[in-house]
């Protein structure tokens, strides 16, 4: 039950591959004014997998542009289904999507602005940086790929930052260090993150070891990547017979609201925490793929996101609610 959530339809005006598993997509809804939207923002694409309606949230690339809203997808074959479905759209093919809606807060007052991306993590730091160039703020660009071929906008960042892009490709022995980084930033510095699950904690720990305030970190997540490989797994609910198999393309939430389950919830994105429910028993492991527990909250795994998380084998979760037939 999404709060506020408005969708448009849209046309797919064109396609281009930025790299051999990423492709930017150009869309056009019928009622577009070119209006600019905050850093950050993201909309939601409505999908078709394995025949059923899904919803899948893309960033935006770059400031607004009159052309319509860029996304980039990376064509991941472990994915949900989700990018299958983007690469397979041809230009003109008609889409439904929502306007665009932020959830990063940026403090514009601050002297120094620490960048950081990690692959496809990319596409909501394009805007970033383009709005604090354009500020003449002080700001340099960590962009973690495996390789420079992998690196979508590198040219355009290039010409954007200049030796304030700094590139660590993992073939070229580029590794970033998160905790030197960290600690060699001003004091006042505010870092802007988006990347995987796996980095977006690396990253945390390190803004903590350095002694800096968690709020002056800031981050997008893929909302999909998690410690596990994504694959089907089974929930069974408290007290009843009932049990559901959770297919890798669809979320938790998804499976146990169409079965008449109601699961409140509002970003979908791990985010707000509003979908969390009460676990049971786990027989098998959990993979909190959100960012509203803490680390202590998901090592007790007593509650899970069920927007995004997942697991492995069979958990019992108590929904608080129960469908008509029960």
């Amino acid at each position: 039950m999404r709060f506020i959530e408005t969708w448009t339809p849209a046309t797919l005006v064109e396609t281009r591959d930025l790299s051999p598993s990423i492709r930017e997509f150009l869309i056009l809804p019928d009622q577009f004014d070119g209006a600019a939207y905050p850093v950050g923002s993201h909309i939601n694409v409505a999908v078709t997998i394995n025949g059923q309606p899904e919803t899948r949230s893309y960033s935006l690339v770059g400031e607004a542009d009159p052309s319509g809203f860029r996304i980039a997808v990376r064509r991941a074959e472990d994915s949900r289904g989700g990018s299958r479905y983007m690469w397979q759209l041809a230009p003109g093919a008609r889409l439904d999507v929502t306007l665009p809606s932020s959830l990063l807060a940026v403090d514009w007052s601050r002297k120094h602005y620490c960048l950081v991306a990690g692959g496809i993590g990319i596409t909501p730091i394009v805007g970033a940086a383009q709005a604090l160039v354009r500020r003449d703020a002080g700001v340099t660009l960590h962009y973690a790929v495996r390789s420079r071929r992998d690196a979508a906008y590198l040219d355009h960042l290039a010409a954007l930052l200049g030796d304030r892009l700094v590139v660590h490709a993992s073939d070229e022995g580029g590794r970033l260090d998160l905790d030197a980084l960290f600690a060699s930033l001003p004091p006042d510095a505010l870092a802007l993150f988006c990347g995987p699950m796996r980095m977006l904690d690396a990253a945390r720990h390190a803004w903590l070891g350095a002694g800096r305030p968690l709020p002056d970190l800031r981050y997008e997540t893929f909302g999909s990547s998690g410690s596990l490989p994504t694959e089907a797994f089974r929930v069974r609910l408290k007290g009843s017979d009932v049990e559901f198999e959770i297919p890798r393309e669809r979320s938790m939430l998804d499976v146990l609201n169409a079965a008449g389950h109601e699961v409140m919830y509002d970003c979908k994105r791990g985010e707000c925490g509003l979908c969390a429910i009460d676990v049971v028993d786990v027989q098998g492991e959990i993979d909190h793929r959100d960012v509203f527990f803490s680390d202590h909250q998901k090592q007790e795994n007593q509650k899970i996101c069920a927007c995004v998380s997942r697991a492995r084998g069979t958990i019992t979760v108590d929904t608080l609610h129960r469908a008509d037939a029960i």
